[in-house]
């Protein structure tokens, strides 16, 4: 039996949306793909505006979101890959955040979740 390799073109992406709790990507072939939020802890903690300022980077093959240095691909994505980060590198982010946060006479954000905002509500 001959098995030749497919040509398989990994869809670009064509618009971005973060909620509390995902991030949604609109694709070139028509489906929108969404993963847990959780997935990029980065974006988990960062703030509605800095989610909300992304650009599409390689011609739509990956998203960028400049004020917390996040890059996700459409492949990793669609290969189900959360963050590939090291918790070491995580934490020093956060304690860089925190610092620059704190610097400026604000606290860091904290991430929003469906656990914490119901903890909130039973307080």
């Amino acid at each position: 039996m001959i098995i030749s390799a497919a040509d398989i073109t990994v869809p670009t992406a064509q618009s971005v949306r973060v909620t509390e709790d995902t991030l949604s990507v609109d694709l070139s072939d028509g489906r929108t793909i969404s993963v847990p939020l959780a997935w990029f802890p980065r974006l988990a903690h960062a703030t509605r505006k800095q989610r909300s300022q992304w650009r599409l980077i390689g011609r739509g093959h990956g998203i960028h979101w400049p004020l917390i240095d996040e890059d996700v691909s459409v492949e990793g994505l669609l290969a189900g890959r959360p963050s590939g980060e090291s918790q070491e590198s995580f934490k020093r982010w956060l304690t860089r955040r925190s610092t620059r946060s704190t610097e400026r006479g604000k606290t860091a954000a904290q991430p929003r979740t469906r656990v914490a905002k119901a903890r909130k509500v039973y307080r």
